[in-house]
């Protein structure tokens, strides 16, 4: 029976996937978005040749395949990839491949919400698995592969307690934001969410959603609302007004960032603890 391939809605940009096997004879990752993406890279270094399906500024929820995109992730070395219909076109190919593939969702259990990689524990948790799926695909490189890890959670685990002191006492404890993407980052510091839809981007706002936020937002005194770059900020900034409150942004860290994840966190942090008067 002939293979049924994804929708083609995406335009692959310059530096998209082209068959198999990487540069000069290397093994080639697929990652199918920029934190699976980056700890490919961190791990690999010049090892593997990494692509990353999701474009910069793209949200990845929102992908689909074209069909040579579908040709790279069959013919991949390895794919890595979040599971539980964070990407449903990624998945839909992934079942249909013979090779190696990792679903960090094996590691980090996303339970209802997906965002795992927000929560910088979770993340350490996601660079073991890709290193052991990097490893196994090139053995002979396994101890660089290992040692670049070991590098790369040092890194991670710093931005961790960082950001558990920079928001371990502060005047308030609540992220109102646009969609549910801060779950895991919340509760990683002892925060609490509330978001104006679910835990899709592209989710309608209910008016009396907003008027409730609205209300909840006065009762606990919240500063700000917080938007993202890749979604539209109309939701927020309704609410945002009729609250009578600022808005800022807050990172999912979900296409690749200026400076990388770490980077990206560490500005999460600057934001949050602005918005919630820590100390």
């Amino acid at each position: 029976m002939p293979r049924t391939l994804p929708v083609v809605a995406v335009v692959l940009v310059a530096a998209a996937c082209s068959g198999s096997g990487g540069g000069g004879g290397r093994p080639r990752v697929v990652a199918s978005f920029f934190p699976l993406a980056e700890a490919a890279e961190r791990v690999g270094g010049d090892a593997v040749e990494v692509d990353d399906l999701t474009p910069a500024g793209t949200e990845p929820h929102d992908v689909e395949l074209a069909a040579d995109e579908v040709d790279a992730l069959l013919d991949a070395d390895l794919v890595v990839y979040l599971g539980g219909g964070f990407q449903p076109a990624v998945e839909d190919v992934v079942d249909e491949r013979d090779g190696a593939s990792v679903d960090v969702l094996d590691t980090v259990d996303g339970g209802d919400d997906p965002h795992v990689w927000l929560d910088p524990t979770a993340m350490v948790r996601i660079v073991d698995a890709v290193a052991d799926g990097v490893a196994d695909v090139e053995p002979d490189r396994g101890g660089d592969v290992r040692a670049a890890a070991d590098r790369y959670r040092v890194e991670l685990e710093q931005v961790d307690a960082d950001l558990a002191a920079q928001l371990d006492d502060c005047q308030r404890d609540l992220i109102v934001s646009a969609h549910d993407a801060f779950g895991r980052l919340a509760r990683r510091y002892g925060l609490r969410t509330e978001a104006v839809t679910g835990l899709s981007p592209e989710a309608e706002p209910d008016p009396g959603r907003l008027a409730d936020l609205a209300d909840l937002v006065e009762r606990e005194g919240v500063t700000t609302v917080f938007t993202e770059e890749l979604v539209s900020p109309d939701v927020a900034e309704a609410l945002a007004r009729e609250a009578d409150v600022d808005t800022a942004v807050l990172d999912p860290v979900e296409s690749r960032p200026d400076g990388g994840y770490v980077a990206a966190m560490r500005r999460n942090g600057d934001a949050l603890a602005l918005a919630l008067g820590c100390r």
